[in-house]
């Protein structure tokens, strides 16, 4: 990682996991609330005309797959990955398990910080996904700090239309992020989703967030 930590991929049976150092980042085992993700932000556009939706982290390509499922034929799906290894996985091994949504000719992968291609855009998305951490701080990397303060949100609120929604996916509940989120100006809502469609689990936590 730029940060000098590792990301490996590794594999248990029929588990893949990719971990930061030695903690678990995700796994294919345990996704629904990164399916949820997408879902909330994408299924109010399934009608919509050209729709522009950005996702920051590609992970192992369950959002992706959530978000393309939901959406017109006419869409497009920008996906901002930091590391081209992420990538190079999801073009192979971990292909089929999101059924290769990478092969979807509304997807473009664009190897960038998120937080450059949110900075370079203004009135172009529709919607802006958010599954680079474990919840709004830095644990991927430490630059990703920068998407959660005052700057980073300013930034998101920009790059969003009118009337478009933010989506940040957590582990945990944070008191004072909704509150960052109302005073960066947008209108708050917190969604708890299990990690897992059967009973039981853990519950995850995802923050929406609409500009204006």
């Amino acid at each position: 990682m730029p940060d000098g930590q590792p990301m490996t991929l590794t594999r248990r049976d029929t588990e893949y996991l990719i971990l930061i150092g030695k903690e678990t980042l995700m796994t294919n085992r345990a996704h629904e609330s990164e399916d949820a993700l997408a879902r909330l932000v994408c299924e109010p556009l399934r009608r919509a005309v050209k729709p522009t939706v950005l996702i920051g982290g590609l992970g192992m390509g369950f959002t992706l797959r959530a978000a393309l499922d939901c959406l017109p034929p006419d869409a497009t799906v920008v996906v901002a990955e930091l590391m081209p290894e992420v990538e190079e996985w999801n073009r192979g091994v971990l292909g089929p398990l999101a059924g290769h949504p990478l092969s979807d000719p509304r997807v473009k992968v664009v190897l960038k910080d998120v937080r450059d291609v949110l900075r370079s855009s203004e009135a172009v998305f529709d919607g802006v996904m958010l599954d680079v951490d474990n919840g709004p701080e830095a644990f991927a990397t430490s630059v990703n700090g920068g998407l959660y303060g005052d700057t980073g949100l300013f930034a998101i609120r920009t790059a969003l239309k009118f009337g478009g929604t933010l989506a940040v996916w957590s582990v945990w509940a944070d008191k004072h992020f909704p509150h960052r989120l109302q005073y960066a100006g947008f209108s708050v809502r917190t969604e708890h989703v299990r990690t897992r469609i059967k009973r039981g689990g853990h519950r995850h936590v995802i923050y929406l967030a609409t500009n204006g």
